[in-house]
């Protein structure tokens, strides 16, 4: 799916033309630049590497500096491909979000905000053991029996239990494009995405 990369700036509200408050999530989406073209004859396939956010040289390898350079472009930071675009693009053409369009539905790739070690309660909604009263003290944010008794007398792969929660890739499909601002290269977008302010994301049309 042809997109952009962008980034997260917070969280508004914008009225409806019914009168309606909606929750809006900002996004500054691009510009992102063509560092590289991908064909069927050389790679396998068609697709487009599109470069977003500045970066100082100081801060690349050698060959990612040979990368850009091949490319005739500035040193990026955040590097994404994308399949399906339409057109010809060329080494160095600027994508801007005038690609997207106002009531356009889009899906946001981001990474989610890390909540660290947490328990079945917070991470799996379960709902814990017991009363929190009549004597019992250490019982109600436990997660209960893990396993059967006798057979198979194993621990399931899988099992829901207690760890790291967070941090982790997540894709929020068929959000509404409410507004474009082109001018300052922002997208008003339905609802919430994952990440936490200043995270990198991906929107996919």
């Amino acid at each position: 799916m042809p997109g952009l990369l962008g980034k997260k700036i917070g969280m508004t509200s914008v009225f409806s033309a019914d009168g309606k408050n909606v929750p809006c999530t900002v996004i500054e989406v691009g510009p992102c630049v063509v560092t590289q073209v991908k064909t069927v004859e050389t790679d396998g396939y068609n697709a487009l590497q599109l470069g977003f956010g500045e970066q100082k040289e100081k801060h690349l390898t050698q060959p990612e500096i040979g990368h850009f350079k091949k490319a005739g472009v500035a040193p990026k930071r955040h590097l994404a491909e994308f399949k399906g675009f339409d057109g010809e693009y060329k080494l160095g053409d600027t994508i801007t979000v005038d690609m997207f369009t106002e009531s356009d539905f889009v899906d946001v790739v981001g990474t989610s905000k890390g909540k660290g070690f947490q328990g079945v309660v917070k991470r799996h909604g379960f709902g814990g053991v017991g009363q929190s009263t009549h004597g019992q003290h250490n019982r109600l944010r436990a997660p209960g029996s893990i396993g059967a008794c006798s057979y198979p007398a194993k621990v399931f792969k899988g099992m829901r239990m207690a760890g790291q929660m967070g941090n982790e890739r997540v894709t929020v499909q068929n959000l509404q494009v409410v507004k474009i601002i082109p001018e300052h290269n922002l997208m008003m977008i339905k609802g919430s995405v994952p990440g936490s302010k200043g995270s990198i994301l991906l929107i996919e049309k």
